[in-house]
């Protein structure tokens, strides 16, 4: 994942309610599993194991924020380790055939949850972070972004 691209997550994530996270989950473990797949073309083992660990990352943090008293939470259960399953058959066998099953169950998940999150009219997760402003400035077709409230109360508050 690039630079910008891990900035622009952090931003994600620091607006996101419950719902918008899962959704970035599954983004994140998308361009994991891209990035897998596009080292194991270049025959680099090291960045296909790394994209993969990654992937399993996410699929982790994805099983662990499951609420077990709503129904759906156990067939979502099945369906992770099925996809953990799978992405660690691709470590071994050095194949990218597993890493497309796993995609494509990631790919509908994440077009489900995106449709709930637009429900989602909760708030953010995270209180007491930095406001963002971003837009055109005065230099030429560049992206300027404007940090407020970075005072000393930032962070967690007891």
């Amino acid at each position: 994942m690039t630079k910008e691209l891990k900035q622009q997550y952090t931003l994600k994530i620091t607006q996101a309610n419950k719902t918008q996270l899962v959704v970035i989950l599954y983004e994140m473990l998308l361009i994991y599993l891209e990035e897998a797949v596009s080292a194991h073309e270049k025959k680099d083992r090291a960045g296909f194991r790394e994209g993969i660990r990654k992937a399993r990352g996410c699929l982790k943090e994805l099983m662990t924020s499951l609420h077990f008293e709503y129904e759906p939470a156990l067939n979502l259960w099945q369906l992770y380790l099925y996809a953990n399953k799978e992405l660690a058959m691709a470590d071994v066998r050095n194949s990218t055939q597993e890493l497309s099953h796993v995609k494509m169950i990631m790919i509908k998940l994440h077009d489900a949850y995106e449709q709930i999150s637009g429900q989602d009219t909760s708030g953010p997760v995270m209180a007491n972070t930095q406001t963002v402003y971003a837009g055109l400035t005065y230099g030429r077709n560049s992206l300027t972004e404007n940090l407020d409230g970075q005072g000393g109360d930032r962070g967690f508050r007891v």
